[in-house]
């Protein structure tokens, strides 16, 4: 076991390299949630809510609907449609009904959505020299390459 990993968890060992990879991981992940959620709560923002704004920026001008949202999260929220009434009420999405088939309900981001985002442009570019920093460009993409064989059969 790695001396950072066994001085963070005040571990003498792990079960395995398989177990230390998955604490590795969790660890990791857990400090970069807290650095962005840090981000997030100064712009009075959720996590799920940033990454609604971020989806819905991509979307423009047409936006998407909330299944088409909630297949785009990073983390699967069942709560899509409260983090989209958040973000209405503060007006930084608005909804509107399809043109296509008036049943299905379009969520849009607003100018104000559009221009927190901006805002928030300088701390996110941040979360990215802190990788920068701490990561050769050819260890970010062997770490993406390795991550997403812990996932790309699951979708």
């Amino acid at each position: 076991m790695g001396e950072t990993l066994r001085n963070r968890l005040l571990m003498a060992k792990s079960r395995g390299p398989g177990h230390e990879a998955v604490l590795n991981l969790l660890v990791a992940a857990g400090h970069l949630r807290e650095r962005i959620d840090a981000v997030c709560v100064k712009y009075d923002l959720t996590n799920g809510q940033y990454n609604v704004l971020r989806i819905l920026r991509g979307a423009r001008p047409d936006g998407y609907a909330r299944c088409d949202i909630a297949r785009r999260m990073i983390e699967r929220a069942p709560d899509v449609t409260r983090l989209i009434d958040r973000l209405e009420a503060r007006g930084l999405v608005e909804r509107d009904r399809s043109t296509e088939d008036r049943r299905r309900s379009v969520t849009r981001i607003t100018v104000a959505g559009l221009e927190l985002l901006e805002r928030m442009q300088p701390d996110v570019e941040a979360m990215d020299r802190y990788i920068d920093e701490r990561l050769s460009v050819r260890e970010q993409s062997e770490l993406s390459r390795i991550l997403e064989k812990m996932y790309a059969s699951e979708d």
